[in-house]
């Protein structure tokens, strides 16, 4: 039942506010709280914790949004409290809400239920249209009425969502309201609280916390001088003892909550839109915090907290292009989920994060070129994904986990160029995770992954010869992902993907002779990549994917005899890879750019220029680290295919079938050859008039309709 015992009249509830002439309110609150019977201890906690709070001095006097920055929070409206025995109940309400600077409410499924909550959100907002309306979540789930099934967890009485235009009109569409979330394990009430008083004042949250701080520590200043001085009399030691001891446990406990916010709300903030210099400073700040605890001394929340800033900073050293760095602070991340598991070896939460753990580093092997241990790393992603579900078999969020592990051991089958078992793993998980993005549209973490199954197929088809198998698995990726930038996503792993996409499928057409349809897709890739890295200069994982993209569009373009145009996006693309080197001194992208360098200046008939480049992409393809090594031999044969090239067009014809020569020695023997692999085979052995052994490769090429030119 809900705290009101009489209802809104009919006049009350309808008529507008602005419209009806009352005598002004004869008090003026800092907020009015508005709570369900049901949720009375909190309302009674959160009262006396506003009435207690002491703005920080350095605040104090500021205008904000919400008006001038006062020293207290008060007075509070409460009908437990403040309500005299009024002959008009509901007149008074009205009053008190017309005197608040700011709406408290309290969200829980009682408070969602509650016409009467409702009600008052719907006439504070009348009243107030610019008016500041906190949330706060006790229990329950927020925007649970939007899925399926859990609609009574919903938290958010209708009006707290509705978007009400600066007349204190409803516009009929939805408005995300200012939550704090004061449940245990999603922030708790620590940090809850201080959302509410930054809401409540119209300053941000970071700067309160900062004040906060200062002022306690000032606080501990003082009992520690004050200990200093009663240094005579044991009974004043014993107190100041007891005070500092619960002044500690308080800032840990006050910390603690920071951190959990730090983790949870910001970077659920700060991580779609590609900030990876706020997330590294929010994960320098929390494992500053962290140095100096006793790592085997800590909790099982501190250990697990200190695992998820490890896996922070790794994710920006990853997203940076330090693998090195990177692949440490992951490994130190595992051992602390690693010992966490031990603690409870049955518990799903830990289990998920040393499952990413695993899945990180199997990640950073891949790209190593460490086939084997990429391999082991993410059958054991799967073996856990697996275990998720046997414990909790109905949670969606383990099912997915379990499909992401299939997908990945299909990663390392491909790169192990198994490929038939691995176009059978992406294609067989592509139904399930479909249903299963089905059931939870909103969640965008799903959203984004499922694209990148068929990114894989289409890889895996492509290197089976199933070229329009794999155009067409290119194609629904795209399809998936305009549709998301569509509904309106900021998550900038969907603009990401596109990159790759419209690449691919590029790369695709190219093979196919089709070198117009294949300049639309790759310059959609490169218009991409422009509008996505200003959002994030430092992300070379970015950068590569725009080097990749520029480079590929100067190789179509050449096809086409458009020389100025080829050679200006080799330009592009090379510049670009000289930003994502640093340390490295040999990428992939540095032998791509390269040899495109090469074919210009080979075209342009500047043989000596060929030359150096060509030599300079031997070098660069012999130092290169692929995810599958056979790339890397390839690379090579290919890079001795066009000095042998460039020699013959300079009239070197020793030079040039010694070069040719080299690269056939460089194709690596009894392996599976994908059709890009076999054409250049083909090339090299037609280089050397080896007719007869390059006919079974010209042919197989035909019969799949690969004739990407040479």
């Amino acid at each position: 039942m809900n705290k009101w015992t009489r209802p809104f009249e009919g006049s009350h509830a309808s008529a507008s506010p602005a419209g009806r002439r009352r005598a002004p309110p004869a008090a003026h609150y800092f907020a009015f709280l508005s709570y369900s019977h049901n949720d009375s201890e909190d309302a009674d906690w959160l009262h006396e914790e506003l009435e207690r709070f002491r703005v920080p001095s350095v605040l104090r006097g500021r205008v904000t949004a919400n008006g001038v920055v006062p020293k207290r929070l008060t007075p509070i409206f409460r009908d437990q409290h403040d309500l005299a025995a009024a002959d008009d109940l509901n007149e008074e309400i009205c009053d008190a809400l017309e005197a608040s600077r700011c709406l408290l409410v309290l969200c829980s499924p009682a408070a969602a239920k509650s016409k009467w909550i409702n009600v008052e959100i719907e006439t504070f907002k009348r009243i107030h249209p610019e008016g500041a309306i906190i949330a706060a979540v006790i229990a329950g789930e927020p925007l649970a009425s939007d899925i399926l099934g859990r609609e009574a967890e919903e938290c958010f009485p209708p009006a707290l969502v509705a978007k009400y235009n600066r007349r204190g009109r409803p516009t009929g569409k939805k408005t995300e309201p200012l939550a704090a979330d004061l449940r245990e394990g999603k922030g708790g009430r620590r940090v809850g609280f201080l959302k509410i008083v930054a809401g409540m004042l119209g300053v941000g949250l970071d700067e309160l916390v900062q004040r906060e701080t200062t002022r306690r520590h000032r606080q501990l200043a003082y009992v520690a001088a004050a200990s200093l001085g009663g240094m005579a009399i044991t009974s004043t030691l014993a107190i100041t003892a007891i005070q500092a001891r619960d002044s500690a446990r308080e800032q840990r406990r006050q910390a603690e909550g920071l951190v959990e916010f730090m983790l949870g709300d910001l970077r659920a903030k700060l991580e779609p839109i590609g900030r990876l210099d706020a997330l590294d400073g929010v994960g320098s700040r929390v494992l500053a915090y962290y140095s100096k605890q006793d790592t085997s001394e800590l909790n099982d929340a501190a250990l697990l907290q200190r695992s998820q800033a490890l896996n922070l900073m790794a994710e920006v050293a990853y997203n940076r292009g330090n693998m090195t760095e990177a692949e440490g602070l992951y490994r130190q991340a595992l051992a602390g989920t690693t010992e966490a598991v031990r603690r409870a070896p049955n518990d799903p939460d830990r289990i998920f994060d040393l499952a990413q753990n695993v899945f990180w580093l199997g990640e950073i092997a891949r790209f190593g070129g460490r086939s084997d241990e990429a391999f082991a790393a993410y059958s054991e992603y799967k073996r856990l994904g697996d275990r998720l579900v046997s414990i909790q078999p109905d949670n969606l969020k383990w099912r997915m986990e379990a499909l992401y592990g299939k997908e990945n051991v299909g990663i390392a089958l491909y790169n192990r160029r198994r490929y038939a078992e691995a176009a059978q793993a992406f294609s067989s998980a592509i139904g399930p995770m479909q249903s299963l993005v089905a059931v939870d549209p909103g969640n965008e973490t799903y959203q984004s992954e499922f694209p990148k199954l068929y990114a894989w197929l289409a890889q895996a088809e492509g290197a089976l010869g199933n070229l329009d198998a794999a155009i067409n698995a290119r194609r629904s990726q795209i399809a998936l992902l305009n549709a998301a930038v569509a509904r309106g996503s900021s998550d900038v792993d969907f603009q990401s993907q596109l990159i790759i996409a419209h690449e691919g499928l590029g790369v695709l057409l190219l093979s196919q002779a089709d070198p117009r349809s294949a300049i639309v897709e790759l310059q959609a890739a490169v218009d991409q990549s422009n509008r996505l890295m200003p959002v994030e200069p430092t992300n070379k994982f970015w950068k590569s994917q725009a080097a990749g993209a520029q480079l590929d569009l100067s190789r179509a373009l050449l096809q086409q005899g458009r020389v100025a145009d080829a050679a200006q996006h080799a330009q592009s693309g090379c510049a670009l890879v000289a930003e994502i080197r640093g340390g490295n001194p040999a990428t992939p992208k540095l032998t791509f750019c390269l040899k495109m360098r090469t074919r210009l200046a080979l075209q342009s008939g500047d043989y000596s220029h060929a030359l150096a480049f060509a030599g300079q992409a031997l070098t660069s393809a012999r130092s290169d680290q692929n995810e599958d090594p056979v790339v890397t031999q390839f690379g090579i044969a290919s890079t001795y295919r066009l000095i042998g090239d460039v020699r013959q067009r300079n009239g070197d014809e020793s030079g040039a079938k010694d070069a040719w020569l080299k690269a056939l020695a460089s194709v690596p023997p009894r392996t599976v050859e994908r059709p890009s692999d076999s054409n250049e085979h083909m090339i090299i052995l037609q280089r050397l008039n080896r007719g007869a052994e390059a006919a079974p490769l010209a042919a197989r090429l035909k019969a799949i309709g690969y004739r990407s030119a040479g």
